[in-house]
Order: structure tokens, then C-alpha cells, then sequence
């Protein structure tokens, strides 16, 4: 209930302050286990990302924002859940997979540096999408987050990974890689419009 307050509250903000706009909702299944990756700009890209979607998307967030009061009640209500400095623990890997395996839609951000601090590393997403069977969707978010300037989440069709998973670290790696190019030829694609 939560969740759809500020998700509620979010579509109006963006609507307003970025002119945000969506494409390709039709690409994110009604149901079953998904794994959303999408490319990282932002501090502003988790809500961005889930916001437009009728379907809850739950994250890691930094440990830290749990101790912070009020944040610290809200956040896991609205599906985030910890995640310690320094790496992905066992905890947040197990808790990951339990959320696909029941069914819900993870978001992730596959790229480096920024996307640590809300997601997995780098071949997160495609371990946890093997491990689990879960559906992977690519989305590009296309924007400057400039003020009135329009922002846009495109969400693809979804990414088969399946041929690598037999492969071991090599095929993990193969898949990764087939999910960020696509990801970042949806940014190329959609930036140039």
C-alpha cells in the first residue's frame, strides 16, 4: 500500500519535473520472476526505472539508509531492501533469489561504479536471472535529469540468455555481456531521437 502511495506520488513529480515518459510497458511480463537492468545515471534512477510500471520492483539499497529515521521505516515498505558498503553479501544474494523464485521483479543495474550501490556487480543480474529462471528485461533510461527536460524509460523485449547456461564463469560472462550490449544499444538508439 505504501508502494503505491509514493509510486503515485513519483508519476505525478516526474511527469512534472522531467516530462517522463515510457515505452515498451508491454515488454514487462503480468507475472513470474523478472530481473530489470538497466543502465545507471542517477541517484534518481531507481525510482525513475519502477515508477511507470503497475508491477512492484524491489532493490538493494546501502545499509546505511536503514538507520536513517523515517527512511528507515519506509524503504524496506516499498520493496528495498539492505545491502552492506564493500559488497554483495550472502544475505542480499539469498534474499535476491527468494524474491524471484516467488515470483516479484528485481531491478538491477548491471554497469560499474554507480550501480554498486544499487545492484549486484557487474555479472549479478545474469547469475541471479540463471539461478532463478527468471525473465530479463533491459530498459534505458534516456535523459539529463535537467529540470523540465523530457526523460524517458524505454523497457525491451526481454533478453535470452538461456544458450550460456551451461557455460559456467565464461557463459556468465557471455551473458552479461549480451545484456549490457543490448542495453546499451537501446541508450544509442533512444539518445539519438
Amino acid at each position: 500500500m505504501l508502494y503505491t502511495f509514493f509510486r503515485g506520488i513519483f508519476r505525478l513529480l516526474f511527469r512534472i519535473l522531467f516530462r517522463l515518459q515510457a515505452e515498451g510497458r508491454e515488454n514487462i511480463p503480468k507475472e513470474g520472476a523478472v530481473v530489470l537492468c538497466a543502465n545507471h545515471r542517477s541517484n534518481w534512477d531507481p525510482p525513475v526505472l519502477g515508477t511507470p510500471l503497475d508491477r512492484k520492483v524491489h532493490y538493494m539499497a546501502k545499509a546505511e539508509l536503514f538507520q536513517v529515521p523515517v527512511l528507515g521505516y519506509i524503504l524496506p515498505r516499498i520493496g528495498a531492501f539492505p545491502v552492506k558498503r564493500g559488497g554483495v553479501s550472502k544475505e542480499s544474494i539469498r534474499l535476491s533469489l527468494q524474491l524471484l523464485k516467488d515470483g516479484h521483479m528485481l531491478g538491477i543495474f548491471p554497469e560499474g561504479t554507480r550501480s554498486n550501490a544499487g545492484g549486484m556487480g557487474k555479472k549479478g543480474a545474469a547469475s541471479l536471472a540463471m539461478k532463478s529462471g527468471a525473465t530479463v528485461i533491459p530498459a534505458a533510461i534516456i535523459g539529463s535529469y535537467k529540470p523540465f527536460r523530457r526523460m524517458k524509460v524505454v523497457y525491451g523485449p526481454p533478453v535470452d540468455i538461456s544458450e550460456f547456461a551451461d557455460g559456467g564463469p565464461e557463459g556468465l560472462e557471455q551473458a552479461t555481456d549480451k545484456i549490457m550490449t543490448v542495453i546499451r544499444a537501446m541508450v544509442k538508439q533512444h539518445e539519438s531521437k
